[in-house]
């Protein structure tokens, strides 16, 4: 395990689950049980061991997301750099009467883009080249707001469901 361990594990809860959570694995939740099941030990005993894991693995997950986010930052810093010489390098060619540059690794060359529609005027254009677009968005607050207030709404119900919690 990683210096990210929040938790000390017994060797074979540790093995095992590393094991049955590894992603590449693909098993079945049967196998998974089935493991458990095996290692023995009180159900508060394999829950505690289990809910460490979980933690262990949560944090395993943040540090993954917080890299991902500095990747992201890195990789658009250097798409608006790269963007930027592109700009750069096209103005000073087309300022120079320069259309192609050629040396050993690649051809530099303005082109010419395909033609690209501009709209000028919005209200202007006939119908025939408009597409109407509707999309709805269910407000869940409103519906449950309704609901708790009394009222029936079709389609629609209020359900109490359980979740883990590990404090």
């Amino acid at each position: 395990m990683s210096n990210l361990s929040l938790y000390q594990l017994s060797n074979n809860y540790l093995e095992a689950l590393d094991f049955l959570t590894d992603p590449e694995a693909d098993l079945p939740i049967e196998a998974v049980n089935d493991t458990l099941e095996a290692l023995g030990g009180e159900l508060e005993d394999k829950a505690i061991n289990v809910a460490k894991f979980m933690r262990n693995m949560e944090a395993t997950a943040e540090a993954i997301k917080a890299a991902e986010a500095d990747m992201a930052k890195r990789r658009k810093a250097l798409e608006s750099r790269v963007k930027w010489l592109k700009d750069y390098l096209k103005g000073n060619m087309e300022a120079c009467g320069i259309s192609k540059i050629e040396c050993p690794f690649f051809k530099i060359a303005i082109q010419a883009n395909p033609a690209a529609v501009n709209i000028l005027d919005e209200s202007s254009i006939p119908e025939q080249f408009k597409e109407q677009v509707i999309t709805w968005k269910i407000d869940k607050t409103a519906i449950k707001d309704a609901i708790k207030a009394g009222k029936i709404v079709p389609g629609a119900e209020l359900v109490n469901g359980t979740r883990l919690a590990i404090r």
